[in-house]
């Protein structure tokens, strides 16, 4: 298939049906494996849902809130019924509890350790703050699980074209100290609609033919 056929297979992928199936807070109750599963997951307030809706070209689907911290379930939404997209809570909220920020910690690693139909983990780093000590505790976490994860700048828009080459070029720098780092970094922005169609390429390799 040539570029352009899969390009166009993977717009025609995140344009089908995407609906909700399963949100849980809790880690042992987590729906059937079924499909082949993507995972969002970054600190709080970088952008998870906002771009889980860019890519399937909705405004609700995934629930967007202003204030960080908001989403405390893992919710899972199956697309074009040939892969799961999974939205994890936020981690390193500073203004939650100790008590629940650590349990909410706990629950997105408990799934990302052993979530057996895990294929890919999106993982979501604000443009604007670059790759902080929470997000490398997240890619040694992939690592040693070996599981697969490409790094997504969010919030591109908010930078000058300067700006926005550099965060590319240190986050590709801190990708490559890692074995499990999957080797090209998506540079997006939800509101304006930029570098969506790498990311929907990455990922619908990975749907189930």
């Amino acid at each position: 298939m040539s570029g352009d056929a899969k390009l166009e297979a993977a717009r025609k992928l995140f344009a089908g049906e995407c609906e909700f199936i399963w949100g849980t807070g809790d880690v042992n109750s987590l729906p059937p494996v079924s499909l082949p599963e993507v995972a969002f997951v970054g600190r709080s307030n970088a952008g998870k849902s906002s771009l889980i809706n860019a890519l399937t070209n909705r405004k609700t689907l995934a629930r967007v809130s202003h204030t960080p911290g908001r989403t405390r379930e893992i919710n899972f939404f199956k697309l074009g019924g040939r892969l799961m997209l999974v939205d994890l809570p936020g981690y390193g909220y500073a203004k939650a509890s100790r008590a629940m920020a650590q349990q909410w910690q706990e629950s997105i690693f408990a799934y990302l350790r052993g979530r057996a139909s895990l294929r890919r983990v999106s993982l979501l780093i604000d443009a604007r703050r670059g790759v902080g000590e929470q997000d490398e505790q997240v890619m040694k976490l992939l690592d040693d699980a070996a599981v697969s994860y490409g790094l997504v700048l969010t919030k591109i828009d908010k930078l000058t074209e300067s700006e926005a080459e550099n965060a590319v070029k240190s986050a590709d720098s801190r990708a490559r100290k890692h074995t499990a780092a999957f080797p090209q970094i998506c540079a997006t922005s939800a509101f304006r609609g930029l570098g969506l169609d790498p990311l929907k390429l990455q990922l619908a390799a990975l749907a189930e033919r």
